[in-house]
């Protein structure tokens, strides 16, 4: 019953069945597209985003399984999709760390800090544009696009929430920077720290795309700039002070990925044992905050007579907070990416795309795409196809694939994060007005990483 390409093909478990000609391979195919089109969707349908990828994984790996099973190869997909699963196993506990450490400087008032100085600084609105831009390119390498947009959104509506066009464009800007910003550090979005975790670029390489993502983020804010309001916000004069232990949390989250970048270039371990090591800093950090609580209240009482805002730090606390839709969305998408690989569809995708188009093309057009399709599966294909690629090349589509999403706001988490935060001053059609501009800048930045990074090709 199995068509021609599957039933010649080898029974040897590294030899794969070739299923893109069989029912099975249109199957999968057609529920992946979907399950994306409800992710895409979901802020119309306010559908978790993890739900349909979900679905969708099991859809596909059941289905592969079956097939494989009638054909004599029991274990083979087994073998495949625990290699699928240890993948994402390491990145979702890189990530976890991460958002566990963000939600504890949150949880002690550090961006509430941040976000007090800025507001009660007295400057306009061109100002404020500038600074929030600057500061979202400069923090998301050190945390994530998606926090960072949403600090600096927060900001931006604590200044102007009256001023729809100062919020509009600010917005816009945030999302470009934020993106841009990220894309120059393995830590500052997904797609740098899997093509990291793979080997496929040092830690230190990244660095040099920090000149063409500046060019990225600072095209489209100076086109911009002259559409910002030239007038000055009111400040409410209410003041944000950190919470005991918010600096030295700072420093154990700096040396933690101290730990992670040692672990992985002299130790060549995982990345992800030494971001697990940095956990343990903040479960004896935190353990050290819950004992010596007394000592918070009393500060407290000697300030104004109130103990009620004291909270004992609890670690599990910032754990359960993480983003566990965006981590489980992840699983999806990597399982059934995977899944889709496996059967075949990627080596096809990237005969036609490296191999006929040739690197350069391809790698532009990843970018593009991850305007319409979330750079997470895009990333994820590439590194599954592994072409042959020269450090430029693999540093041109990680760039691409991290600021491409900015040509839309559905095109990134940190888009799709503030079309919520900010509904009816950032929208859709708000963001593609600005396009060309962001379009300015994507090519910019490309022209710039040929221009300076060309020892690399």
């Amino acid at each position: 019953m199995l068509p021609p390409g599957v039933s010649l093909a080898s029974t040897s478990v590294t030899a794969p069945l070739d299923l893109t000609g069989h029912w099975v391979g249109v199957f999968g195919l057609a529920v992946f597209v979907v399950a994306y089109l409800l992710v895409m969707a979901e802020e119309f349908t306010h559908l978790r985003k993890s739900k349909p990828v979900i679905i969708a994984a099991g859809l596909i790996w059941g289905t592969i399984a079956w097939v494989y099973v009638q054909h004599g190869l029991p274990h083979a997909a087994e073998v495949a999709a625990r290699q699928n699963l240890l993948e994402y196993a390491e990145l979702m506990l890189f990530l976890l760390v991460a958002m566990t450490y963000i939600n504890s400087m949150e949880e002690r008032r550090v961006f509430d800090a941040l976000r007090d100085r800025l507001v009660s600084s007295g400057l306009g609105f061109r100002s404020l544009f500038w600074i929030t831009g600057i500061l979202a390119f400069f923090i998301s390498p050190m945390a994530d696009n998606l926090t960072t947009a949403l600090l600096m959104c927060a900001v931006v509506l604590a200044v102007g929430g009256d001023n729809s066009r100062f919020v509009t464009i600010a917005c816009i800007n945030i999302v470009v920077a934020a993106n841009a910003g990220g894309a120059f550090s393995p830590f500052g979005d997904i797609t740098t720290l899997m093509v990291w975790q793979k080997d496929m670029v040092d830690f230190w390489t990244f660095f040099a795309l920090f000149l063409p993502s500046v060019v990225n983020y600072l095209v489209p804010a100076a086109l911009m700039h002259f559409a910002v309001p030239n007038e000055r916000p009111v400040a409410d004069g209410v003041a944000v002070t950190m919470m005991r232990g918010a600096r030295r949390i700072m420093l154990l989250f700096l040396a933690t990925i101290i730990t992670a970048v040692c672990f992985h270039n002299f130790l060549h371990l995982p990345p992800v044992l030494g971001m697990l090591t940095g956990l343990g800093y903040l479960q004896f950090f935190g353990y050290y905050l819950k004992k010596t609580t007394h000592r918070e209240l009393q500060s407290a009482s000697d300030a104004d007579g109130e103990t009620g805002d004291v909270v004992a730090f609890d670690i599990f606390r910032p754990i359960a907070r993480a983003e566990w839709d965006t981590l489980l969305f992840f699983y999806g998408v990597v399982a059934s990416v995977g899944g889709l690989g496996f059967m075949g569809y990627l080596a096809m995708a990237s005969d036609l795309m490296y191999t006929q188009w040739g690197a350069t093309t391809a790698n532009i057009l990843v970018g593009l795409l991850s305007a319409i399709v979330d750079n997470i599966p895009i990333m994820f294909a590439v590194l599954t196809m592994n072409p042959d690629m020269s450090i430029g090349q693999w540093l041109l589509v990680t760039l691409t694939a991290g600021v491409g999403g900015s040509l839309l706001s559905i095109g990134s988490a940190a888009g799709v994060a503030l079309m919520g935060q900010a509904r009816g001053n950032y929208t859709f059609f708000g963001h593609l007005r600005w396009a060309p501009a962001i379009a300015a800048g994507y090519a910019a930045s490309i022209l710039v990483h040929f221009w300076v990074n060309e020892a690399y090709f």
